[in-house]
């Protein structure tokens, strides 16, 4: 199985948690995702608002500059396949 890709730290690493912290979150945050998809909400919706979420806490937690000069660098990473599911086995 691929690992969960986790984010790069946009400041010091003790304040965006450990790796153990982080794959927690995931886990919290992949429950609550299945939940809204059994109640219907459309994946689309929930990705715009989890990305609006996420860059707003960003912001609160680093500002506005560190948090663009972190954006700036994900369209390198999505092109890299960083964030692509591995294919299913069936």
């Amino acid at each position: 199985m691929r690992p969960i890709p986790l984010p790069r730290s946009l400041g010091d690493r003790t304040s965006s948690g450990s790796e153990d912290e982080r794959r927690a979150a995931f886990g919290y945050f992949s429950e609550a995702w299945a939940e809204a998809r059994l109640e219907g909400i459309d994946g689309d919706c929930l990705a715009q608002v989890a990305l609006f979420s996420a860059l707003n806490e960003l912001v609160s937690t680093y500002g506005e500059d560190a948090t663009a000069r972190y954006a700036e660098g994900l369209a390198e990473r999505i092109r890299h396949g960083e964030f692509s599911a591995p294919p299913s086995r069936q």
